[in-house]
C-alpha cells in the first residue's frame, strides 16, 4: 500500500472498480482470451466473425435482379410484413407460456410451504417447512442447470449475446431452436426455484431466436422440419428479423412496444432505416397485444379487454383521495432524484465490479472443471438463497400496521394496489390481526408481487427491514447473475432499487418531516437509479419505465435519474452487459471512436499480410488455401508483371488470368473514353492507345504492354508462382507483398459451395464451359455452409480450374490507405461490413480491415506504436 500512495490506480484497484491498464503490449493482441495479469482486461478474440450485412452483388444476384419487377417487389415486402407479424405473435405466446408456468409452479410452492409454516408455527416444526422449501427450490434449479448443460449458450440473460449479434458479430449457437427451448424451460425453472433472477431479460433472447428462426422455415436441431421457402436467405434479412424479435421480447416483457423498438436501436443495430423502424415497431405491437389478449382472457375471463399489458406491470400510480396534500412528485423532489441517481450509479458500479470479479473467478476455477461443478455451484446458490429467505422472513421481519386491507383467510390479506385490481399478497407470519410481516411480504412472494408492494403498499415498511432486504438482495443477486442457469437481471435490479427508493422515502418522511412525499414515486425512481447504474441504458430504459407505469408525468424525473446514474457509473466501469461482452472476448464496436484515434490512418491499422486467390485458380490451390487458413473472405487479384507475354505462352490458366486483368483495364479505358466524349475532350494518351488497339485487334502487339501503359511503374521479376501455387508461409517479403490488382472479394462459403457442387473446368476447355449456379443454389445451405474439412477430395480433380469471377463481389466498399480511422470506423459500422479492402490510387490492394482491426484495444495499441515512432 505504501508503494502506491498517491496513485489513483491504487485506490481504484482496492475498491475493485478497476479500469483499463496501460501496460498491455501490441503483441498481446494475438493472445486469444488471455490476460497478462489478474487485473488486465480480456482481449478480443479473433475467432469471432462478423455478419455479412453488405449484399454480395455477383452474377447470380444480378440474375435475380433482372427478374424482379415492381409486382414481385411488393409481394416480397408483403411477405416480410407477414413474417414480422408472425414473429410478434409467437414471441407473445412464448411469454404467455413462461408466465403461466412460472405462476403455476410458484403458487404450488408457496401454497404448500405457507400452509406448512402456519401449522408448524404452532407445533414448532419450522425446520420441516424449510426442508419443503429447499426440496422445491433445489429441484427446480437442478432442472434449470441440466438444461444449460445441454445448451451452454442458454445461460444468463442472453442480452449480451443479442447485443453482439445486433452489433454485427456472429455468436455461435445463439439463435438456434435448441437454445430457445433450453432458455424458455430453464428460465421458468430458475424463477420458480426462488433464485434472484428475472424472466424478462431471457424474453429478449427468446424473441431474438424466434425472429432468427421463423423466417427460415427450417431448423438445424430438427432437420426434418424444412420447407421450400426461397425468401430471406442472407445475414442481412436475418439480422433485421433478430432486431424485430428482440424488440418484441422487450414489448412482451414490459408491455412497452416503443421501448422495445428503441432498445433494438440503442443496444447495437448499426444499420437502420425508416422501413426497418416501422417493421420493428409493428412486431413489438403484435407481441405486446398478443400477450395482453391471452393473459387478460385467461386470468380475468374477459377476452378482448386488454387489461394486462406485459409480464411485468407497475400498476397505476395515484395518491389517495383522502390525502389532499399528496402529489406524485414536485419540483423540489428533483434534487432528491439527482442525489438518488448518483447513489444508484455508485451502487450499480459496485454491483458490476463485484460481479465481474465473480465472473473472472468462475472462468479460472469453475469453467475449466467438469460440467457437474457448474451444477453444484447453482445448487449451492439456491441453498444459500433459500436459507436466507426463510430465516430472514421468520426472524428479521417486523409486524407493521395495515392501513387498508381485507382479510382473505389462510394467513394472508388481499390489497387492492392499482386501478386494474392487480392484487398482491401480504404475509402475516407470527403477527397479530391487522398487522403484517414486512420482511416476509417482500421475501415470500414472487418478485413482481414484491415490486408492487413497494410501489403501491399503503402500509409502511420498517427502515431496518428495507435496509436489510436491500443488502441481502444486492449480494445474492450479484452472486446469482453469472451462474449456469438462464437468468435475467431487470427484475432483481428493479426490486433492489425499489427497496432503496422506499428506504429514502421512509427516511425523508420519518426523520426530516417531508409529509408531501409519495413513497411509490421514490420507489420507482430508486428502481430506475439502480437499474440505470447497472445496465447503463438511457433512451430505451426511460421509455420502457414510462410505458410500464402508464404515467407520462414521470418522464422527466426518470430521464434525469437515468442520465445521472449512467454518468456516475461510467466514471468507474462499464455496464454489466458490456462487461460480460468483454469477458467473452467479443470484438464489439462502439458507436464512435475516440477523438485522438484520427491520428491513425487506414494503413496504420490494416492487415497487410494477405491471403488471396486468382480469378482462375486450380482446385488444389483453393483447397490448400481453405484448409490452411481461417479467413472468411479472400481478395480476388491479378499480379502486376512486366513479362506477362512470357507467362502466357503455353499455359491456359495463366493466360485466362491475364486476359481477365486486361479486360478490366479495357473496361476502364472505355469508361474514360465515354467521359472524354461527354466532356468534348479526349481521353489520356494511354487510355486512347489502349482503346484504339482493342478496336483494331483483340490481341495487342507483342512489343506493347497494356498494364505498363496504364500504371507507369517499374516491375521486378517474380518467381513463377502465378497461380499454380497458393500463397505460402515460405514466401520472401518480396514475394509476399508483390503488387496486386484488386478485382473483388469472394467468401469462404462461396468457394466451398463451388467445390462441393463441382463448379470447374479443365485446362483444355474454355472457362465458358464451367457450370453456372443460381442464387438459390448458392444460398441453399444457408446458414450452415459445408466445411472444407468435410470435403471428399477423392471426388475432385486437383488440376481442374475454378473461375470465381461470376461469384465474387466485384464492387465491395473500399478505402484509401490515407483514410482517417474515424471515417473507416463509421463506414464499417454504419454499413455493417465484414471486410473492408484497402486499395491504393492505382487499383492495387495493399491490405484489408476487419472488425478486429477496429476494436478499442487494437486501436489503442496502434496509437501507442504511433506515439513511439514520433
Amino acid at each position: 500500500m505504501a508503494g502506491c500512495r498517491g496513485s489513483p490506480c491504487c485506490c481504484c484497484r482496492w475498491c475493485c472498480c478497476c479500469g483499463e491498464r496501460e501496460s498491455r503490449t501490441p503483441e498481446e493482441l494475438t493472445i486469444l482470451g488471455e490476460t497478462q495479469e489478474e487485473e488486465d482486461e480480456i482481449l478480443p478474440r479473433k475467432d469471432y466473425e462478423s455478419l455479412d450485412y453488405d449484399r454480395c452483388i455477383n452474377d447470380p444476384y444480378l440474375e435475380v435482379l433482372e427478374t424482379m419487377d415492381n409486382k414481385k417487389g411488393r409481394r416480397y415486402e408483403v411477405v416480410k410484413w407477414m413474417v414480422v407479424f408472425a414473429i410478434g405473435v409467437c414471441t407473445g405466446l412464448v411469454g404467455l407460456f413462461v408466465d403461466f408456468s412460472v405462476r403455476l409452479f410458484t403458487q404450488l410452492k408457496f401454497g404448500v410451504v405457507q400452509t406448512s409454516v402456519e401449522e408448524c408455527s404452532q407445533r414448532g416444526c419450522l425446520a420441516l417447512s424449510l426442508l419443503e422449501l429447499l426440496g422445491f427450490n433445489l429441484t427446480f434449479v437442478f432442472l434449470a442447470s441440466l438444461l444449460v448443460l445441454i445448451e451452454p449458450v442458454a445461460a444468463g440473460s442472453g442480452i449480451p449475446e443479442i447485443k453482439c449479434y445486433l452489433n454485427g458479430v456472429k455468436v455461435p449457437g445463439i439463435v438456434r431452436l435448441r437454445t430457445l427451448l433450453c432458455k424458455v424451460f430453464g428460465v421458468l425453472f430458475s424463477v420458480a426455484g426462488g433464485l434472484f433472477v428475472g424472466k424478462e431479460g431471457p424474453m429478449i433472447h427468446s424473441g431474438a431466436v424466434v425472429g432468427a428462426g421463423l423466417p427460415q422455415f427450417q431448423s438445424i436441431s430438427l432437420r426434418k422440419i424444412q420447407f421450400n421457402f426461397p425468401y430471406f436467405r442472407s445475414d442481412r434479412d436475418k439480422r433485421d428479423f433478430v432486431s424485430a424479435g428482440a424488440a418484441a421480447g422487450v414489448a412482451a416483457a414490459f408491455g412497452a412496444p416503443i421501448g422495445g423498438t428503441l432498445f433494438s436501436l440503442e443496444e447495437g443495430s448499426s444499420f437502420w432505416n425508416q422501413g426497418l423502424t416501422w417493421k420493428v415497431l409493428f412486431c413489438s405491437m403484435s407481441a405486446a397485444f398478443t400477450l395482453n389478449f391471452f393473459r387478460s382472457g385467461v386470468q380475468f375471463g374477459s377476452w378482448g379487454s386488454f387489461q394486462l399489458p406485459g409480464l411485468l406491470s407497475f400498476g397505476e400510480f395515484k395518491c389517495s383521495d383522502s390525502d389532499k396534500k399528496c402529489h406524485l412528485w414536485t419540483a423540489m423532489d428533483l434534487g432528491f432524484f439527482v442525489v438518488m441517481g448518483v447513489i444508484g450509479g455508485l451502487l450499480g458500479a459496485t454491483f458490476n465490479c463485484l460481479n465481474k470479479r465473480l465472473a473472472k473467478y468462475r472462468m479460472r476455477n469453475v469453467h475449466p472443471k467438469p460440467k457437474l461443478v457448474r451444477v453444484l455451484e447453482s445448487l449451492l446458490v439456491s441453498l444459500v438463497t433459500t436459507v436466507v429467505v426463510f430465516v430472514a422472513s421468520m426472524v428479521l421481519g417486523e409486524c407493521r400496521q395495515m392501513s387498508s386491507a381485507s382479510q382473505t383467510g389462510n394467513g394472508s390479506f388481499q390489497l387492492q394496489a392499482t386501478s386494474e385490481d392487480v392484487n398482491s399478497t401480504i404475509k402475516t407470519f407470527f403477527c397479530p390481526n391487522d398487522t403484517y410481516n414486512d420482511m416476509a411480504t417482500l421475501f415470500f412472494n414472487s418478485q413482481e408481487s414484491a415490486i408492487l408492494q413497494l410501489f403501491h403498499q399503503d402500509g409502511t415498511f420498517s427502515p431496518i427491514t428495507l435496509a436489510l432486504f436491500f443488502i441481502l438482495y444486492f449480494l445474492l443477486a450479484c452472486w446469482t447473475f453469472g451462474t449456469s442457469v438462464p437468468s435475467g437481471l431487470f427484475v432483481p435490479s428493479l426490486l433492489c432499487g425499489a427497496a432503496f427508493g422506499r428506504l429514502v422515502a421512509s427516511i425523508l418522511k420519518s426523520y426530516i418531516g417531508l409529509g408531501h412525499i409519495y413513497s411509490g414515486t421514490f420507489a420507482l425512481i430508486g428502481a430506475a437509479a439502480f437499474l440505470g447504474g447497472v445496465v447503463r441504458m438511457t433512451i430505451s430504459l426511460t421509455v420502457i419505465l414510462m410505458e410500464s407505469t402508464n404515467e407520462i408525468t414521470y418522464g422527466l424525473p426518470i430521464m434525469i435519474t437515468l442520465m445521472v446514474a449512467k454518468w456516475t457509473g461510467d466514471f468507474f466501469n462499464k455496464g454489466i452487459y458490456d462487461i460480460h461482452v468483454g469477458l467473452r472476448g467479443v470484438p464489439l464496436l462502439e458507436w464512435e471512436t475516440e477523438v485522438e484515434m484520427d491520428k491513425l490512418r487506414a494503413s496504420d491499422i490494416m492487415e497487410p499480410n494477405l491471403t488471396y486467390v486468382y480469378p482462375h485458380t486450380r482446385i488444389q490451390s483453393l483447397v490448400s488455401i481453405l484448409r490452411t487458413t481461417v479467413h472468411h473472405a479472400f481478395p480476388v487479384v491479378t499480379e502486376n508483371r512486366g513479362n506477362e507475354k512470357d507467362f502466357m505462352k503455353g499455359n491456359q490458366l495463366i493466360s485466362n488470368n491475364i486476359k481477365f486483368k486486361k479486360s478490366s483495364i479495357l473496361t476502364r479505358a472505355g469508361e474514360q473514353r465515354k467521359r472524354g466524349q461527354s466532356m468534348k475532350s479526349y481521353p489520356s494518351s494511354e487510355l486512347r492507345n489502349v482503346c484504339d488497339e482493342h478496336v483494331a485487334s483483340e490481341e495487342p502487339a507483342e512489343k506493347e504492354d497494356l498494364l505498363q501503359q496504364m500504371l507507369e511503374r517499374r516491375y521486378t521479376p517474380y518467381p513463377n508462382l502465378y497461380p499454380d501455387q497458393s500463397p505460402s508461409e515460405d514466401w520472401t517479403m518480396e514475394e509476399r507483398f508483390r503488387p496486386l490488382t484488386f478485382h473483388g472479394l469472394v467468401l469462404r462459403s462461396q468457394l466451398v459451395t463451388l467445390l462441393v457442387r463441382g463448379v470447374c473446368y479443365s485446362e483444355s476447355q474454355s472457362s465458358a464451359s464451367q457450370p453456372r449456379l443460381s442464387y438459390a443454389e448458392m444460398a441453399e445451405d444457408y446458414p450452415r455452409y459445408p466445411d472444407i474439412h468435410d470435403l471428399d477430395l477423392t471426388l475432385l480433380n486437383p488440376r481442374m480450374i475454378v473461375d470465381v469471377t461470376p461469384y465474387m463481389n466485384p464492387s465491395p466498399f473500399t478505402v484509401s490507405p490515407n483514410t482517417h480511422v474515424s471515417q473507416v470506423f463509421n463506414l464499417f459500422r454504419t454499413m455493417g461490413l465484414r471486410h473492408l479492402p484497402v486499395v491504393n490510387a492505382v487499383g492495387e490492394i495493399v491490405g484489408i480491415i476487419t472488425r478486429h482491426n477496429l476494436t478499442s484495444e487494437f486501436l489503442q495499441a496502434r496509437l501507442r506504436q504511433h506515439y513511439q515512432t514520433l
